[in-house]
């Protein structure tokens, strides 16, 4: 028997993020921390793309899991050899990952709404990159837990 289900949103205190000229690509989500113990590296959230949107291109430097909970996740990963493997995740999809790996997320036609659980043994979630890779901002447990959100922009 399938089971309908849609995740209540309206209580969540979401930070709205945006590109900048500096991108070349749609950037365009809403992050809303639902909890975190700092001192064990740990970090829930949730984020949402309007049809289309992407998040910055960065690297994951935590463990990761990922539940879709509505919509579509395109997960654009960049091998050790330059080459793009393009995934998609559809709403129910859950994921592990360990970290490490560069990549871009963009919702689908209809938007997406995702599940993050991080846990990290130093703190730092994850860097946001250029496209060569270099790092332009590091995120930390602690920065987000404390509210602390520009450190993905």
């Amino acid at each position: 028997m399938a089971a309908s289900f849609k995740f209540d949103t309206a209580k969540l205190n979401w930070v709205h993020f945006e590109g900048s000229p500096r991108f070349d690509y749609p950037i365009n989500y809403d992050l809303a921390i639902l909890g975190s113990q700092v001192e064990i590296g740990a970090l829930d959230f949730i984020m949402r793309w309007p049809p289309n949107s992407f998040c910055h291109f960065h690297r994951h430097l935590a463990a990761t899991t990922t539940l879709v909970l509505e919509g579509e996740q395109n997960l654009f990963e960049t091998n050790d050899d330059g080459a793009t493997t393009h995934t998609i995740r559809k709403a129910g999809d859950y994921a592990r990952s360990s970290g490490g790996d560069v990549h871009m997320e963009r919702a689908g036609k209809n938007g997406a709404l995702v599940f993050f659980g991080m846990q990290s043994r130093d703190g730092r979630l994850f860097e946001t990159l250029d496209e060569t890779h270099n790092v332009l901002a590091t995120v930390t447990v602690e920065d987000w837990a404390a509210g602390r959100m520009a450190g993905a922009r």
